[in-house]
């Protein structure tokens, strides 16, 4: 892999990633862009405990903007974007709308390919390789931020999801925090009695089989006991890391053909003829300084918020209103589900 740091014509840093040593990006952004200016600020919850970033510049980000005009495809005559080459493998900038910044965190944009029309499905493995690559030089890069205790790889995928951008792309969320929800697994982990946690859940899974999709000889996924969401898959690998950098090569090099069968099987879900399946493609990795941070497992949740053809699982009033969820659909018939769309 060849990493290229640029920087775009506002001073925020572009990356390319490259499977070729020899590849030159040498494009220069000629767009007449003005600094960013943000107004992310981080607010304690005392009743919750939890903490939310204020970041009222994002209303004016770009929402859903034609094909001829995506701000993540190569620039071209007549259209200059957000990166500036003729053509990218994958590349990641820093957001020029970021949800946290400078004291606050940081965030980026990963474009997986410069195919518009493609999904992260589409890719090779070769392709997938690259941007695991990716996600991992970003991890190790965080880990080196002050003002970052835990990163956050994920992809949001559908306008269901609500995304702004319909080009192939994920993002990298530095935060300044431990999540919520990495924090109640840390306490869960920390309660528990007896071996790890992690690796008791895994084995569980394992032993008992029926809400196992997938398990290969490094990578392991299944629906978890007590899934949120209607169509729902954890994937560990089979040797607990605590983030994507300490991957063994066996693992990293089995998972792009693990991942791109799982998120295959997503979009065959809901039979054929139907549209592509939304989902929410989020890598927890354990935050960088925390005292359990060895004990904590690196795993992937993918999940979708369409829970039948047509319908979607609104996060209603218990969901919403009290954090209690209600799934629809059972673990172990989604289970059997994804088992059905193997390979078709």
């Amino acid at each position: 892999m060849k990493k290229t740091s640029t920087r775009l014509a506002d001073g925020r840093e572009l990356l390319y990633y490259d499977t070729a040593d020899d590849r030159v990006r040498d494009a220069v952004d000629l767009r007449p862009l003005t600094p960013v200016a943000t107004t992310s600020e981080v607010r304690y919850d005392p009743l919750l405990g939890d903490s939310v970033a204020i970041a009222s510049h994002r209303q004016d980000r770009t929402h859903l903007p034609p094909a001829d005009a995506c701000p993540l495809c190569p620039t071209r005559p007549g259209h200059e974007s957000e990166i500036p080459a003729a053509d990218y493998e994958v590349a990641v900038f820093e957001n020029r709308f970021p949800s946290l910044a400078g004291d606050s965190g940081r965030c980026e944009v990963v474009c997986f390919t410069s195919d518009h029309d493609a999904s992260f499905a589409d890719l090779t493995e070769e392709q997938a390789a690259l941007v695991v690559e990716a996600w991992t030089d970003r991890t190790a890069e965080f880990a080196g931020f002050s003002s970052v205790e835990q990163v956050f790889c994920f992809e949001n995928r559908g306008a269901e999801i609500g995304v702004t951008l319909g080009h192939p792309h994920g993002q990298i969320y530095g935060y300044p925090y431990v999540t919520p929800r990495t924090s109640l697994m840390l306490r869960s982990l920390q309660a528990h009695t007896g071996g790890n946690l992690f690796d008791e859940v895994v084995a569980r899974e394992r032993a008992d089989g029926s809400r196992v999709v997938l398990e290969g000889e490094h990578w392991m996924a299944f629906v978890p006991y007590a899934a949120h969401w209607p169509y729902e898959v954890h994937l560990y690998p089979l040797r607990r890391v605590p983030d994507l950098r300490d991957l063994d090569d066996a693992a990293r090099a089995e998972l792009p053909c693990v991942y791109l069968e799982l998120l295959r099987r997503f979009d065959r879900i809901f039979g054929p003829g139907q549209p592509p399946t939304p989902y929410i493609a989020a890598w927890h990795q354990a935050p960088f300084r925390h005292p359990l941070r060895s004990e904590f497992a690196l795993h992937l949740e993918l999940f979708t918020v369409r829970r039948t053809p047509g319908k979607l699982k609104a996060l209603a009033g218990s969901e919403s209103g009290m954090g209690a969820f209600i799934n629809d659909v059972s673990p172990e018939s989604a289970a059997q589900r994804i088992r059905e769309v193997a390979g078709k």
